[in-house]
């Protein structure tokens, strides 16, 4: 296969033009089709099983989906090695086209005994490996948004004030995270229950991000905390990799 069938075919999937690196060579990319394309029939395969309907999403082995049937997913979708989507919860799991979800990501809103609200990642989102969302009080992720290694949400708290019960037997609060359209976020990123991150903000490696994010904000630390805007120069004493998002 050449490389411009193989970049139309890729376009089409995706639904928008797909640009090729041009130092990739021809060997490097019949194996990486060849591996695609076995990934694309494992999808096809268990979303035919577990969901009654044939998709255009890539599957690595290892992939768990569990209540399938409350998972949604646009085309183009990419799951790597060990991913597990729980689609149990209110409103289910929602995954727009070309959703990447890196090795060992894990989605989950819900047991058994106390159904969470559940999560909705739009069109080319991101999220690197082993990264988590626990979605009890809802997590709604925009578009284009890229994160990187172990990013975390967590959608609810649990309350404390009794002294004579159990911390897990007092029930929990819930208030949901938000992630607007075309953020970057860094490694090891934690976002706690309340967050809502507006447009276009850069959220350093390592922040834990709390409460409402100005748009176009560019945050660091723990507690998070907003240390310039995106439409205002850079403060001479900050260097590029402090305010970088890895």
């Amino acid at each position: 296969m050449s490389r411009k069938m193989v970049v139309r075919l890729i376009s089409r999937i995706k639904g928008r033009n797909y640009v090729l690196d041009p130092d990739i060579s021809i060997r490097t990319l019949a194996s990486v089709s060849a591996r695609r394309l076995i990934w694309l029939l494992r999808g096809n395969l268990k979303s035919l099983l577990l969901r009654g309907k044939l998709c255009t999403v890539f599957l690595a082995s290892g992939v768990t989906w569990r209540n399938a049937h409350m998972i949604r997913l646009g085309r183009g979708i990419t799951m790597e090695r060990g991913v597990i989507v729980d689609g149990l919860s209110r409103r289910g799991i929602e995954l727009g086209d070309n959703v990447m979800l890196g090795a060992y990501c894990v989605i989950r809103a819900s047991s058994l005994t106390n159904l969470g609200e559940g999560v909705k990642i739009g069109r080319e989102s991101a999220m690197d490996a082993y990264s988590y969302i626990g979605a009890g009080g809802g997590v709604s992720i925009g578009e284009s948004v890229i994160m990187g290694q172990h990013v975390s949400f967590h959608a609810e708290n649990h309350k404390y004030d009794r002294l004579d019960t159990p911390i897990k037997q007092q029930g929990l609060t819930r208030k949901g995270i938000v992630i607007d359209d075309d953020c970057w976020i860094g490694s090891n990123t934690t976002f706690l229950d309340g967050a809502h991150v507006g447009r276009g903000c850069v959220i350093a490696a390592g922040a834990v991000v709390i409460g409402e994010v100005p748009p176009y904000s560019v945050v660091v630390g723990i507690p998070g905390r907003v240390v310039k805007s995106r439409k205002q120069p850079t403060p001479a004493h900050l260097s590029a990799t402090q305010v970088s998002g890895q």
